[in-house]
C-alpha cells in the first residue's frame, strides 16, 4: 500500500511558517482588521462576546482558539474566514 504525505510547503507556495509563526500572522490580521474599522479591543470583545483580556492574548498570538472563535471575530468584523489567512501567505 501506498500512501502519499502531503507537503505542506505546497500549500503555501513554497514559504515555510513555523505553528507559532501562523498563529502570529492571524493575530496580526485580526488586529489590522479591527483598526481599520476604528474598533477597541473592548468594543470587539463586546462584539464576540467573549473577554477583553482573551481578545488581547489572540491579538497578541499567546491564544490558540478555536475555528469558532475565528468565525465569531469575522462575523463581528464583517469579514470572511479566508481574509485572515490570504494576506499570511501572499
Amino acid at each position: 500500500m501506498y500512501v502519499q504525505i502531503l507537503d505542506c510547503n505546497f500549500f503555501r507556495g513554497g514559504d515555510f511558517m513555523s505553528y507559532q509563526d501562523e498563529i502570529k500572522a492571524v493575530a496580526r490580521r485580526i488586529r489590522q482588521f479591527r483598526e481599520q474599522r476604528k474598533l477597541t479591543v473592548q468594543e470587539l470583545a463586546y462584539r464576540c462576546n467573549i473577554e477583553r483580556s482573551n481578545l488581547s492574548r489572540i491579538e497578541a498570538g499567546r491564544s490558540n482558539c478555536t475555528i469558532k472563535t475565528l468565525v465569531i471575530i469575522c462575523e463581528a468584523l464583517d469579514i470572511k474566514l479566508a481574509d485572515l489567512f490570504v494576506s499570511s501567505y501572499g
